[in-house]
């Protein structure tokens, strides 16, 4: 595999549980980012760069506007945002109307992420009951990147991985035990 720049994770119902599980074991000296864009209400989960971070040795925060994407960081997209990746590899957020009834949306993310990164992008779609995450695997793999998703079969709730599965040639399908061990092999 080509050598990662980024990864950028979405998930919407059951991906909060993956995470759990999955970031423990993911090594704090991995070489890239990691994006992570999660459906949730605005005002609720305000908690969750918290959550995440008594999991794992990697800096967990939230994402700010303009602020530089750097390695070993895991980044939370802001609820009611849309998180977009600048080509000067900063991240801006944007407050214009929701796509796939979402803000933020996993599609915005995995599209402006693939336009930066390119062949040096994977994207992991994770459980979640709409189709938000399709379209950007779409872009990832025009732009040369890998599209990667939790096993449906392994999902809360398949619909999200499984549309993913039925419209985008995916490179990595991955039960949940698999995740970490993958993510720690991108560096």
């Amino acid at each position: 595999m080509n050598k990662c720049d980024a990864l950028v994770i979405g998930g919407s119902a059951g991906s909060l549980d993956v995470l759990l599980k999955v970031l423990p074991s993911v090594n704090p000296a991995i070489t890239f980012p990691i994006v992570i864009v999660i459906h949730r209400k605005h005002g609720t989960d305000s908690l969750l760069p918290e959550l995440l971070s008594g999991r794992t040795k990697l800096v967990v925060k939230e994402v700010d506007e303009k602020e530089v994407l750097k390695p070993g960081t895991v980044y939370i997209a802001p609820s009611d945002y849309h998180t977009l990746i600048e080509q000067d590899g900063t991240f801006s957020l944007d407050y214009s109307e929701k796509v796939n009834y979402s803000r933020p949306s996993i599609d915005v993310t995995f599209q402006t992420a693939a336009e930066v990164y390119k062949e040096k992008l994977v994207c992991l779609l994770l459980s979640g009951s709409n189709a938000d995450g399709v379209n950007g695997l779409i872009s990832v793999k025009a732009w040369g990147g890998k599209a990667v998703i939790q096993d449906p079969e392994s999902a809360q709730v398949a619909y999200m991985p499984a549309q993913a599965a039925a419209n985008v040639k995916i490179d990595y399908i991955l039960p949940i035990e698999d995740i970490a061990d993958f993510i720690n092999l991108l560096s």
